[in-house]
């Protein structure tokens, strides 16, 4: 997913077949959970509908497979409802959405299909799609809840951000890498210890490394000098940008050995990177910790 640029309201398509096929006499939609629904082509004109008030999730699962976004969208506690959608019940659906192949994942705001995933990558990649999708319908005036069920008290809201992380926040949802930097540095120049500071430094240099960079013609140039540990340290960037952690640490690994002691350092703090991105816990990085100590010492 490191390719995806974002929402968008371009390309808009007709969905009002199906939102006239909802008036018709039909089964209920059933609820798998609090803000999740489970829809055919008889009752997805609902969440068509629905999404006018509230921006709707679409996972469209099939081939004996599962849904996959339950619980993650239960976290935002209503300002998103996910539509589970078995693909051999909604044809004319897949064919209004030119699906090709599932799992799919699409975003219904203000009745208009937003494509937003072929396939579902990891937590780490969908939650800032699902975030800019909010972004998306507030600018399209799509900001209702949906209520926590009867008896069911709602989550507390987390605390605001602290002022220089809301704006590195901010200038990551609209793009701008060296504001959120800025905004990350500062916050690590008034905090040294503050460790979500760090994390998020760790991950706008990531973004900004591989901003523009092509990843088949980084392979091909690391192909053709396996020795320079430049060309390796780009394609590592571009594996840990796709979530390939293990890959990203094991080509580093490997040079390390052989290269010369400035070389060895930009290696190591390269890693060191990896880690802060991918977080302490991460099995890849429990791995590439102990084989770089082990090589270190």
């Amino acid at each position: 997913m490191s390719n995806f640029s974002g929402p968008s309201m371009a390309g808009a398509v007709d969905l009002s077949g199906l939102v006239n096929k909802q008036n018709a006499p039909q089964a209920p939609t059933s609820a798998s959970g609090a803000y999740v629904r489970e829809a055919d082509d008889r009752t997805v004109g609902g969440l068509v509908e629905l999404s006018k008030t509230i921006p709707v999730i679409l996972e469209i699962y099939g081939g004996g497979a599962a849904p996959q976004l339950a619980g993650l969208i239960e976290k935002y506690q209503g300002k998103l409802v996910l539509g589970t959608v078995a693909a051999e019940s909604a044809p004319e659906l897949l064919r209004a959405l030119q699906v090709q192949g599932y799992p799919v994942v699409a975003a219904l705001v203000g009745g208009q299909p937003v494509p937003l995933f072929q396939g579902i990558p990891p937590e780490a990649e969908i939650t800032p799609v699902l975030d800019q999708v909010l972004e998306l319908a507030a600018k399209n005036g799509v900001t209702g809840v949906m209520p926590a069920p009867e008896g069911e008290e709602a989550a507390p809201q987390e605390p605001p951000l602290p002022p220089l992380h809301q704006e590195a926040f901010d200038a990551l949802s609209r793009g701008d890498i060296p504001a959120a930097k800025a905004a990350y540095q500062q916050a690590l120049k008034e905090a040294p210890a503050d460790s979500d500071a760090a994390t998020g430094l760790a991950h706008v240099e990531l973004l900004e490394r591989v901003q523009g960079v092509s990843l088949d013609q980084a392979r091909a140039d690391a192909a053709a000098a396996p020795g320079d540990v430049h060309k390796a340290l780009m394609v590592a960037d571009l594996d840990m940008s796709g979530g390939h952690v293990e890959d990203a640490c094991r080509r580093l690994l490997a040079l390390y050995p052989s290269a010369t002691e400035e070389d060895k350092e930009l290696l190591r703090q390269r890693l060191l990177s990896f880690f802060v991105v991918a977080g302490p816990g991460h099995e890849d990085v429990k791995k590439a910790r102990t084989t770089l100590t082990s090589l270190m010492f």
